[in-house]
């Protein structure tokens, strides 16, 4: 049964997966799965300046997504997983029709498979060698 702690939190499945919905913002999830990095450090590996970088991080701090501690002048993130988690949650629900179209496409192509002779593989006939005549000079 579908969870309705889940569906009454659907605001904040919107905003988890707009979070996750851009690219860039996901490779800085994975650079936060190895470990804490500071703004500058996930706006590194990216053609953006530090403003951009920083509006990805609070698009990804309103999703709850990831955690940043300020100290002086670094900002330091962590990410969060505990939203990822609700929308797996969610997607889970959906899994049993992709997973049972899935299963009936691989019996309808391992029926199709069974029902088409193999077509038998010709081996490549030998061609004759052919040899140079050396032309002899007169």
């Amino acid at each position: 049964m579908f969870n309705h702690m889940v569906e009454l939190n659907t605001s904040q499945l919107d905003i988890v997966f707009h979070a996750l919905g851009d690219a860039t913002r996901r490779r800085m999830l994975a650079s936060l799965a190895d470990g804490e990095r500071t703004v500058g450090q996930l706006a590194e590996p990216f053609d953006i300046s530090l403003a951009a970088a920083s509006k990805h991080i609070k698009a990804l701090e309103q999703a709850g997504l990831i955690r940043r501690e300020i100290h002086g002048r670094v900002h330091l993130c962590r990410l969060e997983a505990a939203p990822m988690a609700n929308a797996l949650e969610w997607l889970r629900h959906y899994e049993r029709f992709w997973t049972g179209r899935l299963d009936a496409l691989e019996q309808l192509l391992r029926a199709e498979h069974a029902r088409t002779p193999t077509p038998i593989k010709e081996t490549p006939r030998e061609q004759p060698r052919r040899t140079k005549r050396l032309r002899r000079a007169d």
